[in-house]
């Protein structure tokens, strides 16, 4: 590993990665023999987005796993050589729900031709929006605008500078009690990337605990709405504008905990469809191989 006996695991403080918080802060790593050092940004010092667009995790930072959009750890492992994909799944069901405002007059998906849509680029998200787009609009319809974190997509929403954005929950209840409009859902898939020191014995630990995490989490959801709400709570600090005018109480009452799931250790079939998906639209290098992207560790 990349600091001796210490695991060192990048940690987004998004709804979808409660039970890698939840792990840590119970002991659950520690209980497989793990000394896990959580490493996560202060709030206050993002601007855009919590994972470095260009910058490696496992070179640059010495990070030995972190978490991204399935769609992105393709790009960065490939086109940034940072890591290999270890895992993936659905995580949690938390679907990403794409908004429009009330003023625009959009009902349907099928409305949204060359209407920009707010996302956060190099985070995957353009990947999962412009999948699920392409059901409803011709791909060169689709226009995907940079505006970062979830507060810069709501905010841009708010004044008028885009008529659509992607939101993840609990942002995406916020959402509907700023009298925003839903009009399309769609799946968020995520990736586990690890260093080059890596090794199974260590991954399969680090599982074992996330899995503890997930059933704690699934047999009692209610004892873990104050660790759930702890990105939003922050949001009401960092971007205070957006929550004028909000019950912030009955904002509260109204997040459900989701359901989480365990991510699935990654094999080159399991992500094979997703590259020549983005090799199509010509989003990745066409001589990307899933057998360097994807590798099983020893």
């Amino acid at each position: 590993m990349a600091n001796g006996n210490t695991l060192r695991v990048f940690h987004l403080p998004f709804s979808f990665m409660l039970p890698q918080r939840v792990a840590f802060e119970r002991g659950y790593f520690e209980a497989e023999g793990l000394e896990v050092d959580l490493l996560e940004r202060d709030r206050r010092c993002v601007d855009r987005k919590y994972v470095p667009g260009d910058g490696t995790l496992t070179g640059d930072e010495n990070v030995d796993l972190y978490p991204v959009c399935k769609w992105e750890s393709l790009r960065r492992t490939w086109s940034l050589e940072d890591g290999r994909i270890v895992a993936h799944g659905a995580f949690a069901d938390l679907p990403y729900t794409l908004y429009t405002r009330p003023a625009a007059a959009i009902g349907e998906p099928t409305e949204l031709a060359n209407t920009p849509v707010a996302v956060n680029r190099r985070t995957g998200q353009e990947y999962t929006a412009r999948r699920a787009l392409e059901e409803h609009l011709d791909p060169d319809a689709i226009d995907l605008a940079h505006y970062g974190m979830p507060t810069d997509r709501l905010r841009a929403l708010r004044d008028g500078e885009v008529d659509a954005a992607t939101l993840l929950d609990p942002h995406s209840t916020l959402a509907d009690h700023l009298g925003f409009e839903r009009v399309l859902s769609f799946e968020n898939h995520v990736g586990i990337v690890g260093g080059g020191d890596l090794d199974r014995g260590t991954l399969e630990a680090f599982m074992r605990a996330y899995e503890r995490a997930v059933e704690a989490i699934n047999d009692d959801p209610a004892a873990f709405r104050s660790e759930y709400l702890a990105m939003l709570e922050q949001d009401a600090d960092v971007a205070p504008d957006l929550f004028d005018g909000v019950d912030l109480e009955a904002l509260r009452k109204s997040v459900t905990v989701p359901q989480y799931e365990v991510p699935e250790l990654a094999a080159p079939d399991d992500l094979a469809g997703h590259l020549d998906w983005m090799k199509d639209r010509d989003l990745i290098d066409r001589k990307a191989d899933i057998e360097a992207i994807v590798a099983p560790l020893r």
